[in-house]
């Protein structure tokens, strides 16, 4: 049976789903990475091409929803530091089990979380349909900063000097030094400006103007899966090597 918020201050159930939903996704990607890189299983429709745009659209709607919550948060700052703080315990603790995490979503989102709580009050001055619109313009115009450019596919192309990638140490804007390879990662650029939209899109949310649909439980598990995101995160990387060792290793 579907339960409604309670008003402006209620929790906006669907998006607890939609997060559910992704973290799962992005837990199967996960395994199948473990598989192929730590057990030498290959699964190959998990590293199709089309399968990185699937990949993207579950990170980015977690990212998304995660900047939606920052307008129901009174001290953004305190919970970025947390969580970047946590991404800093998973970047010594990984290598035991898998590839080098380096600037996870962890520590984007709380770098993301820091810069929102430091200019919240500038930045929720700003009408949220022009700073969603412009949130999606530079989320478009660095999307490919990890591959070394800017740009709008054909239309507009500036790729990086070579000076900035040989500094090494621009990872977390996107900028990555050459031939490195990080797992789980994901740069302030593109990402933060998902986060951006995300935030001025909570504007929305918060006042009660986002489609009703969003207020209602339609799936109270997934729900559930959704507000234990960060346990999940951290737990399951050492919970799949665990039991990949066990499978294959024996």
């Amino acid at each position: 049976m579907a339960e409604k918020s309670a008003g402006k201050s209620g929790r906006v159930y669907m998006l607890d789903e939609i997060r559910g939903f992704a973290i799962l996704c992005m837990v199967v990607y996960h395994a199948m990475f473990s598989l192929k890189y730590e057990f030498g299983v290959n699964v190959p429709i998990f590293f199709d091409d089309w399968f990185n745009i699937i990949r993207d659209i579950f990170a980015g709607a977690f990212i998304f929803i995660s900047g939606i919550m920052c307008r129901y948060s009174h001290d953004n700052v305190r919970r970025g530091a947390k969580c970047f703080l946590l991404g800093m315990v998973i970047t010594f603790i990984v290598p035991f089990f898998s590839s080098q995490i380096v600037f996870g979503i962890l520590h984007m989102l709380g770098v993301s979380m820091m810069i929102y709580g430091l200019f919240s009050r500038g930045l929720e001055k700003i009408p949220a349909v022009v700073g969603f619109a412009l949130s999606a313009v530079f989320a478009a115009l660095t999307w490919n900063a990890p591959n070394g450019f800017l740009g709008f596919g054909g239309a507009f192309k500036w790729e990086f000097p070579a000076a900035a990638h040989e500094v090494g140490v621009l990872y977390p804007l996107g900028i990555l030094p050459y031939e490195y390879f990080y797992s789980d990662y994901f740069p302030l650029m593109p990402w933060f400006f998902v986060f951006l939209a995300g935030s001025f899109a909570g504007y929305w949310f918060k006042n009660g103007s986002a489609p009703k649909m969003f207020y209602n439980s339609h799936a109270r598990w997934l729900g559930a899966v959704g507000r234990a995101t960060l346990w999940i995160y951290i737990l399951h990387v050492p919970l799949i090597y665990g039991l990949f060792s066990l499978i294959f290793r024996n």
